[in-house]
């Protein structure tokens, strides 16, 4: 049962200073012809209002946002809501609509409870630079630092610390403005279905206004890295994981086309004393390192010299250049954008793939006989060990899993896409077949049926959906695509 929360005017100012609606809205959107695009460059959308979500009072913010869901509601414009846009399917956009960009970098501490709070505008940065002085670290967040925390959970985005499923079991509670106006808490003893949906949800129930998430110790780290042949990988790499020293570890795979899936690599990081008793401020993903790594893999683009190259980079050289330890905040804080494609011809589209163990090597044996033969330009596969998500409606890892994180270099062209549609549908049903999933916040290539079949609660999670939004004010490019029409209430 959804209780409404009726706070005081003190509790809206002090009760969530770090939420992301914690700001002021303009008193204009952008004009009508605005158009916002996503991470693919592929998404150009007409939005009617844009309104970026800045740093302010409170309740007024609170008040605007109502406003502006009830003028919403009025024109029959869909909401949508988006931080810093990484998706790849337009799910944090809305044709024509009222779109939400939070933007106010707020996060607090309560170290009694173990927690942070984090506002929808919060970049994992900002995270990081309020915890790391203090000597802590988020417990689970994705592999780059420009994202944003309410958008985390929004896809249910899953991270390579271990052993840890998805971040959503690392959220304890968060607040949500429903479609109409109302602000309830949700938390797995209160309104327990709205929290297992919003989780991994894609913004289709309401606008997260805070979130209130685990931390842990921040620690020095020191890495080993193992190469092996990627058919053992599935063995090997869970038992790794398992190892309770290990406390963050990862996969990679050689996708140079001599070796295509043959040979593998496990990085593991357990802890060490840290030199003097004291940690370092944490790393940001600048310097020479940085430079090297993006000028390496952008050299893999149409090359297989420089796919080769990378990988003895990576296998030989690597291991002895960042043997040193380093903290685990520093890991944690990379920005996506400094290995991103720069050219206005190209884009970097990401896919994943969530494989039980056992079922690994016939994984590597589909990819070996989908992907070359499609002419698509695969330029890394990063593996990461996710433990089972029991409680997202959507759940892309219901068992345990191997994830694979897989870039490709696509030509920003209708030809290219629809290669690219063509060689994911073919890989998805292969995925199925081995007892695999794919994941929803990229390129909406897959066929509406494949999403049911590999979401089999995609049915309820949509009427779900429709009681708590009958008017369908919440939508996206991912509910237009693929649930709208196969789900539509029939009248």
């Amino acid at each position: 049962m959804v209780r409404s929360s009726s706070p005081t005017r003190r509790e809206l100012v002090t009760g969530s200073l770090a939420a992301g609606a914690v700001a002021a809205l303009p008193s204009a959107a952008c004009a009508a012809d605005t158009v916002l695009d996503d991470a693919s460059n592929l998404n150009a959308t007409p939005v009617a209002r844009h309104i970026v979500v800045k740093a302010g009072d409170e309740a007024r913010t609170i008040e605007n946002l109502r406003r502006e869901l009830k003028d919403a509601a009025a024109s029959n414009r869909p909401v949508a809501m988006g931080a810093a846009r990484h998706s790849m399917g337009g799910q944090s956009l809305a044709r024509q609509g009222t779109v939400f960009t939070f933007e106010a970098p707020r996060c607090e501490v309560d170290r009694a409870a173990n927690l942070y709070r984090a506002g929808a505008g919060a970049r994992w940065h900002d995270v990081i630079k309020v915890l790391d002085p203090l000597g802590l670290s988020p417990k689970v967040l994705q592999a780059n630092n420009d994202f944003g925390v309410a958008s985390t959970f929004s896809v249910n985005a899953h991270g390579w610390p271990v052993p840890y499923g998805p971040f959503g079991s690392t959220v304890r509670a968060f607040r949500l403005m429903l479609a109409d106006g109302t602000i309830v808490r949700c938390a797995r003893d209160e309104n327990r279905e709205l929290f297992r949906h919003v989780m991994g949800g894609y913004g289709l129930f309401g606008i997260i206004l805070d979130l209130d998430v685990e931390m842990v110790p921040n620690t020095m780290l020191q890495p080993t890295s193992e190469p092996l042949p990627a058919n053992t990988f599935g063995v090997r790499f869970p038992a790794v994981c398992a190892d309770p020293s290990v406390k963050m570890a990862y996969g990679r795979l050689d996708v140079s086309r001599g070796e295509f899936f043959e040979s593998a690599m496990i990085t593991a990081y357990r802890p060490v004393a840290a030199s003097g008793g004291k940690l370092p401020p944490a790393g940001s993903g600048g310097g020479v390192m940085s430079y090297l790594s993006r000028e390496i893999y952008r050299a893999e683009v149409g090359s297989d010299w420089g796919k080769q190259f990378r990988w003895f980079m990576e296998t030989t050289v690597g291991p002895y250049m960042d043997s040193g330890p380093v903290t685990r905040n520093s890991l944690l804080n990379w920005p996506a954008s400094r290995l991103a494609e720069s050219s206005s011809k190209r884009t970097d589209i990401l896919h994943e793939y969530f494989v039980p163990p056992a079922s690994f090597p016939a994984f590597l044996k589909a990819c070996q006989e989908v992907i070359p033969k499609s002419g698509i330009d695969l330029l890394n596969v990063t593996l990461r060990f996710i433990e089972p998500d029991a409680e997202s409606i959507l759940a892309y890892a219901p068992t345990r899993r191997i994830s694979a994180v897989m870039s490709f270099s696509q030509a920003r062209t209708a030809e290219a896409d629809t290669g690219m549609e063509r060689m994911t549908r073919e890989l998805i049903e292969r995925i199925i077949a081995i007892g695999g999933s794919f994941y929803l916040p990229y390129r909406l290539h897959a066929r509406p049926e494949q999403v049911t079949r590999t979401y089999p609660a995609v049915a309820d999670f949509v009427a779900c959906k429709r009681r708590y939004d009958p008017r369908l004010l919440f939508r996206n490019t991912l509910w237009d695509k693929w649930l709208a029409e196969p789900f539509k209430e029939k009248n």
